[in-house]
């Protein structure tokens, strides 16, 4: 990973080097396979695409933190309060869903009187509350409850699109506790019933956000869970090809250098329109801190940001937190800034998501959030300027488009490079005037024209110099 202490040491080869212009440092020249990416976005969320021997100067992984908007929910009714949990939310079709835990009596986890609620919006912003009349509060049906009993502590429904999924099951979830996790089907996404009246998955504690989804990226259902590790509260997965039989969990394993934290939840789903890079929002619970004395529970939680390629090993770059409690002292007390499970994408320039807010606290609530859309990280260069170049790869699109931001004095510059680093003539440096602006899908051209047809299939490195400036990734295609 490149870490700013990394970056340091890259500014000091930099100093020695003859400029950004030099060849590569000696014992440079690897003897990297070159990795197909095809047509596929390539986010800068870890380093799996830089070559570090070749990166020079102010340059590292920069985490860029979200933008909280408005409040979409308060969670006031009667069946909800300040207990209200675990929201779950995806688009389907022109709505946008939203699943939650209600009524917790006496704050008992394994209550059989927690209920799970349902709102839906069309804008991602204004949520209803539907009268679904389908369960009965306290002598009344007039109310937007789904479902009650004890799996409604943390019930997580996904619109399943694996194509040999039956109609009367198009909508799945998981639910459970006291380490029982069931399985729900329903072919509307409002009355749901157990696939099975026995318990698919035991091995676990599940007293969480624990999902499922289908995964295109691998043909498979997957399932991130909790469980607890010398008293750590951690996540693990396991697959199946049916939902019903799974494999047995393997713990999520992180570097060696990423410090033990308490992952209270993961809201770990594939990246929208990079599906091969698995992202995840764990709430982080610091269990023994306290803000103010004279609340009565301890544990203070923030949220973070991670990434991973299989699913199983997850990069840590980003220590610090990707949302704070700031300075609403409301945030600051034990169960706040839970992170939602769900992206969506209500128009071209970001991603929504979702957080919690004033967890047991009268205004309980769900805020948005928005991000660039896939600029959840960058290799970011400061005023000094730096560069990096890729790993060698082969791609199948005739044009570069890339996904970047300077400021008005920064710079981007890019150049095409053989597998060993030489110049591709007429891709050079010399070729390519200084990138600026702000653009999210912004075609690259050369003197000599945009396409690189020429060069589909072949292994090349893309070298890129930039100079405050974010590039947050990059595809080949047609525009």
């Amino acid at each position: 990973m490149i870490t700013p202490r990394r970056s340091l040491l890259f500014l000091l080869s930099f100093l020695l080097a003859t400029g950004l212009g030099q060849k590569p440092l000696p014992g440079a020249e690897t003897d990297q396979a070159a990795v197909a990416l095809g047509s596929r976005l390539e986010m800068f969320v870890d380093d799996w695409l830089i070559d570090s021997a070749r990166t020079h100067g102010a340059v590292s992984l920069q985490l860029q933190t979200p933008v909280k908007q408005e409040i979409v929910l308060v969670t006031d009714q009667p069946w909800e309060g300040p207990d209200s949990a675990y929201f779950t939310v995806f688009q389907d079709g022109p709505l946008v869903r939203l699943y939650y835990r209600g009524l917790v009596p006496g704050g008992a986890d394994s209550s059989t009187g927690q209920v799970t609620c349902y709102a839906e919006s069309t804008n991602g912003i204004q949520f209803t509350r539907p009268n679904l009349g389908l369960v009965e509060f306290q002598g009344s049906r007039s109310n937007n409850i789904i479902y009650r009993g004890q799996e409604s502590h943390n019930f997580a429904p996904f619109r399943d699109t694996n194509p040999s999924a039956k109609a009367e099951e198009r909508y799945k979830a998981l639910a459970g506790i006291l380490s029982k996790l069931y399985a729900f089907v329903s072919p509307d996404g409002i009355h749901w019933k157990k696939l099975q009246p026995e318990p698919v998955m035991t091995k676990g504690d599940f007293d969480s956000l624990n999902l499922a989804f289908w995964d295109e990226h691998t043909q498979n259902y997957r399932c991130f869970s909790r469980y607890g590790e010398s008293g750590v509260r951690s996540v693990q997965s396991c697959t199946s090809t049916d939902f019903m039989h799974w494999t047995d969990p393997t713990p999520n394993r992180y570097p060696k250098s990423a410090p033990r934290e308490h992952l209270y939840t993961n809201g770990t789903r594939p990246c929208p329109g990079a599906p091969h890079i698995y992202l995840s929002f764990p709430k982080r619970f610091v269990p023994e801190r306290k803000k103010f004395a004279d609340y009565p529970e301890m544990g203070v939680s923030d949220a973070l940001f991670l990434s991973s390629r299989d699913g199983v090993n997850w990069d840590r770059p980003f220590l610090e937190a990707w949302v704070r409690p700031g300075r609403d002292q409301r945030n600051w007390t034990q169960r706040s800034n839970m992170p939602a499970w769900g992206i969506v994408q209500l128009n071209d320039d970001e991603f929504s998501m979702y957080i919690t807010e004033h967890y047991e606290w009268p205004d309980h609530r769900l805020r948005r959030l928005t991000i660039r859309r896939h600029g959840f990280a960058s290799m970011h260069a400061e005023a000094a300027g730096g560069e990096f170049t890729t790993r060698p790869v082969t791609f199948s699109g005739k044009n570069l488009i890339l996904n970047y931001a300077t400021s008005a004095a920064g710079s981007l510059q890019i150049e095409l490079q053989d597998e060993q680093g030489k110049p591709i003539t007429g891709y050079t440096l010399a070729d390519h005037a200084p990138l600026f602006g702000d653009e999210l899908d912004a075609v690259i051209k050369w003197k000599s024209g945009g396409d690189l047809s020429a060069l589909v299939g072949k292994p090349v490195r893309f070298r890129f110099l930039l100079k405050d400036a974010d590039l947050f990734a990059l595809r080949t295609g047609i525009r």
